[in-house]
């Protein structure tokens, strides 16, 4: 039995981030975008997960936030470097970022939290190419700082899953080479033995 939604999955590629133009997506795209992301897993109905919205000339004042922290951490940055970091979030006309908020929970824990955004992540993203966006997730150095992190919005607490890049693509996307799936999993065969 054929299924449009099966091919879809099969065919889903990452956009290169520099090929994402305007239009980016509009409001009413977006809010489907978000409750699409929403539609995942969540032990506990806890939603562990928020997005931010980088749009618009905040793109460009991240870019210079965060090539001042390249510069702080590392010393004077080569101009090459220096517009790397500039250019971070400008390259495409939409970055979601995808955070992991992690709650108090006695049975729930943190990690299967960090799932669920991931998965939330990944619904955001088959949402926005099945609306005709090209997509592309990246984390980097920055998310990993603590001084990156609250420059991009995040509370000390909180982690980044990723930051969804969108924009108009005028595709296919490159293929790449996939994994064989054949020799991806096997029947149950008892406990691990060393």
């Amino acid at each position: 039995m054929a299924s449009p939604i099966i091919d879809f999955l099969l065919s889903r590629n990452s956009a290169p981030v520099p090929d994402l133009k305007e239009p980016a997506p509009g409001d009413a795209d977006i809010a489907t975008m978000i409750a699409a992301a929403t539609r995942v897993p969540d032990h506990g109905r806890l939603e562990p997960w928020r997005f931010i919205l980088y749009r618009g000339d905040v793109r460009v004042e991240i870019g210079k936030k965060l090539a001042a922290l390249a510069e702080q951490r590392e010393g004077p940055l080569a101009e090459g470097r220096r517009n790397q970091e500039l250019a971070r979030f400008s390259r495409a006309p939409l970055v979601i970022g995808v955070v992991s908020v992690p709650k108090e929970n006695p049975k729930i824990p943190q990690w299967e939290m960090f799932l669920s955004g991931g998965m939330a992540a990944m619904n955001l993203m088959i949402a926005a190419n099945a609306l005709g966006y090209g997509t592309n997730m990246i984390s980097n150095w920055y998310s990993d700082v603590p001084e990156g992190r609250a420059i991009l919005g995040l509370a000390p607490q909180e982690r980044v899953v990723g930051f969804v890049h969108i924009g108009s693509y005028a595709g296919p996307a490159p293929e790449r080479p996939r994994p064989d799936p054949a020799k991806l999993y096997a029947d149950y065969s008892g406990p691990w033995a060393s």
